[in-house]
């Protein structure tokens, strides 16, 4: 196949979603028709990994190719060098003016990181230590405390109109680039990045998409118990999040309004689909969708991410590219997030980012390039000194083909065969029947992942962000793109 005319981009990812919960995926009650539209028009991936199970970290990697440790962003607190060149940068060298709409969540105060517009923008202070979130009645419920959960059900979070405004932002995007098109007769390929923050928590649907699914949510498949939890750091995670027990009525409530959040997500993307359709704009238009993490949504008996279950380090990934991807196709290689950033630089004939070792899907679903030859391989790593139970936690992930192992600094490693487990039920760590593969996928762990060497530089880094936030408190510098959140957008309806 020959290489077609520059393509557009629409590269649309959401925060927190869980591709377990999406219709094409094989989910049987939420209704995502045009998420699964999208799929059935091109190729979906099926084991898909982000590089962090926490949004800053996770969506830093997505921007620059490069793995947490090699862009020193571990935490939601961690600035991104501002010299290291970007997905965005590369569309632009290339030719590109990429722009951005809605989420993007860098912190500092580069809120472009090579983006040469962006509208709408994050809820969320630019700066650390800039003036906080008020979240009003849903206070507290963003995090991973059990009062997300306890305060969940019918309502409306302050994410779903950030969404709101997002989507309105780009069908109007759309509709300018469509005028420019019939009115020029031509119109130079565009690259299009949007931001949505669903179905990120807090767990509250507004009234008619919570009711689409509060009769008809059943349990977690793997609920685990917590005197069945083996793994001692998972025990002392539970504890510190207060989730050791979770009544039934809350794990129904939360369920059904994230169901109802994913829902609503995928209608926000119907809009944008439908713009791009109306302005005869789809025809050459790779169209990506993707998220930073899942969500546990009870599964183990956990909640939120920050885990390395599939359901918290899995995300969606579905490409839709007319003409060169194929129709139907189902994905089964393993895949990371980095690669994802190589292969849409890639699509669009843009520069590789130097330092990126994430490697083209290209050829695994279009003729366009050679099938390459595929390592299933993947790493996600977790390095957090504020959501950690024991102060500070280092840990990393390796999926090598039909094996996963759980590294945690201090404690002994967690390892899954997913062809025979695909539930991550039986932990064959200590089985001595596997000790060579937990040998050689420790050895890969570490072999360019230093977990002492990371707590140096972490530390080196609390110190400093100790300095930016007090500047910040005393100077109350401006934020350049920020959404004004405000804490009446947050209620629960009285029956919830």
């Amino acid at each position: 196949m020959s290489q077609p005319a520059r393509p557009n981009l629409l590269y649309i990812h959401t925060d927190q979603h869980n591709p377990f919960v999406t219709g094409c995926y094989g989910d049987p009650l939420v209704e995502t028709p045009h998420l699964d539209r999208l799929a059935a028009s091109g190729a979906l991936f099926q084991h898909v990994y982000c590089t962090s199970p926490i949004c800053v970290p996770s969506r830093m990697s997505m921007l620059t190719g490069r793995h947490p440790h090699q862009n020193q962003v571990w935490t939601n607190n961690h600035i991104l060098d501002s010299g290291i060149p970007t997905l965005a940068h590369a569309m632009g060298a290339a030719g590109y003016r990429p722009a951005l709409i809605g989420r993007m969540h860098a912190v500092g105060p580069d809120q472009l990181h090579g983006y040469v517009e962006r509208l709408v923008g994050d809820h969320s202070p630019n700066h650390i230590g800039g003036s906080p979130v008020d979240r009003g009645a849903l206070d507290g419920t963003a995090g991973p405390e059990r009062i997300s959960l306890v305060r969940s059900g019918a309502g409306q979070s302050a994410y779903q109109v950030h969404d709101e405004y997002v989507a309105a932002a780009a069908v109007d995007y759309l509709n300018r680039l469509g005028i420019e098109k019939r009115s020029r007769g031509h119109l130079e390929p565009f690259s299009l990045s949007v931001g949505f923050m669903l179905p990120h928590p807090p767990y509250v649907a507004r009234r008619e998409d919570f009711a689409r699914y509060a009769d008809a949510i059943t349990l977690p498949r793997k609920p685990t118990p917590f005197d069945q939890v083996q793994h001692p750091y998972l025990r002392r995670w539970r504890e510190h999040t207060g989730i050791v027990e979770v009544s039934e009525e809350e794990i129904l409530r939360a369920r059904a309004a994230y169901w109802g959040l994913v829902h609503r997500v995928d209608a926000l993307i119907g809009q944008i689909l439908a713009a791009l359709e109306a302005n005869d704009l789809a025809d050459n238009t790779l169209i990506v969708y993707t998220s930073d993490h899942g969500d546990m949504q009870g599964e183990h008996g956990l909640w939120w991410k920050h885990v390395f279950y599939e359901e918290s380090v899995c995300v969606p990934l579905i490409m839709a590219w007319p003409g060169v991807i194929p129709a139907g196709q189902r994905c089964d290689r393993v895949v990371s997030a980095l690669d994802v950033t190589a292969t849409l630089l890639d699509a669009l004939d843009a520069p590789p980012l130097p330092q990126s070792p994430g490697r083209s899907l290209l050829g695994l679903v279009s003729e366009l390039r050679p099938t390459p030859q595929w390592e299933d391989v993947a790493f996600s790593e977790y390095c957090a000194d504020q959501y950690a139970p024991d102060g500070e936690t280092y840990q990393r992930m390796i999926r090598l083909g039909d094996w996963k192992l759980i590294y945690y600094h201090g404690y002994e490693p967690q390892l899954f065969n997913l062809a025979e487990d695909p539930g991550e039920e039986v932990d064959r760590a200590q089985d001595p029947a596997c000790r060579a593969i937990r040998d050689e996928l420790v050895a890969r762990v570490l072999a360019d992942w230093d977990p002492d060497r990371i707590a140096q530089i972490m530390a080196a880094k609390r110190a400093d962000n100790a300095i930016l936030q007090r500047w910040a408190r005393q100077t109350h510098p401006p934020d350049q793109y920020r959404w004004p959140l405000r804490p009446e957008m947050n209620y629960l309806e009285p029956s919830t």
